[in-house]
């Protein structure tokens, strides 16, 4: 008997229409289009203006295309996830939101965060709803609007993000594609190098901390790039090794857009080609759990089925993983 994998049968992604570029950042900070371009690799990102929008509108957008696009029912969706570090409120869950905002009225919905690293914690997860035969249609959402954590003085995380997401639906299969594999971590003891420093139950807020700035991402960016290199490029090599994939055998590296040269590291210990990457960090830059959707929805028209792709992800707190799955569908 064949065993039934959680195969990705769509995926749509979303992004705001005001384009923040490196050149109106110059206006804002001390820094210019030739640094930011040089260190990360971005030349501009997408921000989400105007009142009372939350991550939620990237999810419901990006939902209710790939809902259109796959042709589904949003009445037929058992399960959403959002993996987002900035949620609409502390609860209810954006997931929540979402799933009313598209008409899953028969779905339950939670909220992921692991950073940057939450899209492939909610696949691997979604993907066991699939594989144990309980959930036949699960959404998988990564998605952030850091614009609003994100302290624009600071020039050590202001060049970086941007908001966006995007949305894939997973349905069974008994083919021999979809997730094959997956390879998770997380390190506590990395939190002190990135991390928001108030706002939560350890530290509500107060004038003081407003005042302190403390409800902004605080990165410390070379220990950040450090761990980020060794634990990307490691946990990637490693999803291969496990699964006896050379360098020739892999179709499509799809990495985090987090920094142009921790791709470059992670794509050198693989030993796949720059031909092989997914990028697209230069339009969109660091957009958190919303990098891999977007990278899969921007290159969709590129994968054919049976493709073997490595997902790779690293972010604050630390966590960091892999997936390897092989795509589900040839272009439309």
């Amino acid at each position: 008997m064949k065993k039934t994998r959680a195969v990705i049968t769509g995926v749509q992604g979303w992004v705001p229409d005001y384009i923040l570029t490196n050149r109106e950042l110059e206006t804002m900070v001390d820094t210019n289009d030739e640094w930011i371009l040089t260190r990360t690799g971005i030349k501009e990102r997408r921000i989400l203006k105007g009142e009372d929008k939350g991550t939620s509108v990237i999810g419901i957008h990006a939902v209710k295309g790939l809902l259109e696009k796959t042709n589904t029912n949003p009445e037929d969706i058992d399960l959403i996830i959002c993996a987002t570090v900035t949620p609409d409120m502390p609860f209810p869950a954006t997931a929540n939101i979402i799933a009313d905002g598209v008409g899953a009225v028969n779905s339950y919905s939670f909220d992921i965060s692991a950073a940057c690293s939450g899209f492939l914690y909610a696949l691997t997860i979604g993907s066991q709803f699939i594989e144990t035969g309980m959930h036949k249609k699960v959404i998988i959402i990564g998605a952030d609007k850091m614009s609003s954590i994100i302290d624009y003085q600071d020039r050590a995380t202001c060049i970086i993000f941007g908001d966006g997401g995007g949305a894939v639906l997973l349905e069974p299969t008994s083919e021999e594609v979809g997730i094959m594999d997956s390879l998770l971590h997380s390190d506590g003891s990395g939190a002190p190098y990135l991390h928001m420093k108030a706002g939560g139950s350890r530290k509500p807020a107060t004038m003081e901390t407003l005042a302190a700035r403390e409800h902004y991402a605080f990165q410390e960016g070379a220990s950040v790039f450090k761990f980020a290199v060794t634990n990307m490029a490691e946990v990637s090599a490693e999803i291969m090794e496990r699964n006896n994939l050379t360098a020739a055998d892999v179709s499509w590296l799809v990495p985090h857009q987090a920094n142009k040269r921790i791709i470059d590291a992670t794509a050198n210990r693989m030993g796949i080609g720059p031909d092989k990457v997914m990028l697209n960090i230069e339009k969109y830059g660091n957009t958190t759990a919303g990098t891999l959707p977007l990278c899969l929805w921007d290159y969709e028209s590129r994968m054919k089925k049976g493709d073997n792709i490595i997902l790779a992800a690293f972010g604050g707190g630390f966590t960091w993983g892999s997936i390897y799955l092989k795509w589900g569908y040839d272009p439309k």
